[in-house]
């Protein structure tokens, strides 16, 4: 199996100078992800999609993965692009996980079904309890979910996607706001 780091965003939400997955949380985020991947020894190799969209990304991530770089259009066709380079079952994870740990890398690998597109979601209702938000939302089984930026994706299936509730704060934790780096900050 890949690990597969999706690095090359515009960050454009945050609304900071610089680039997103280089801010510090004792040291830059993406390496939190990269090394998250490789601890787990799940994956035959870790991968980062960049683009130029974030250079100075690319530049660290390329001491520490290789890098296959894509043009940066939007996160679905740098995805596919990406996927399309593979013949084997890919682990795919945004960079911006900072809680992501090799532990949950395990749980999740040994969750894999085998499916064309397993997502990782988790509940409305946890998102509640702890306080979080994310952005898109599915129905899974009559239950509000929503995605963490997890799967496991067969690039040569037909992605016909299965979801897979795993209510954790290592997976649904991700900086996609300034207010949710700063709540890291003062933690």
């Amino acid at each position: 199996m890949i690990g597969l780091v999706m690095a090359g965003g515009k960050g454009t939400r945050m609304s900071i100078p610089g680039e997103k997955l280089l801010l510090q949380y004792k040291k830059p985020v993406i390496l939190h992800v990269i090394d998250a991947l490789k601890n787990s020894k799940c994956f035959t190799k870790i991968i980062a999609a960049t683009s130029p969209n974030s250079p100075n990304t690319e530049r660290l991530v390329s001491e520490h993965a290789d890098i296959i770089p894509t043009k940066g259009q939007d996160y679905v066709s740098d995805l596919n692009f990406t996927l399309s380079q593979f013949d084997e079952p890919v682990f795919v994870t945004s960079g911006d996980l900072l809680l992501l740990d090799h532990d949950v890398v395990q749980d999740l690998v040994s969750k894999y079904q085998n499916k064309d597109w397993q997502s990782f979601v988790v509940t409305k209702k946890f998102l509640d309890q702890n306080n979080l938000s994310l952005e898109y939302s599915t129905d899974v089984h009559g239950i509000q979910c929503y995605y963490t930026g997890i799967s496991i994706v067969n690039p040569r299936g037909t992605k016909r996607e299965t979801c897979t509730i795993f209510d954790d704060k290592r997976i649904a934790v991700n900086l996609n706001t300034k207010s949710d780096y700063d709540l890291f900050q003062n933690s």
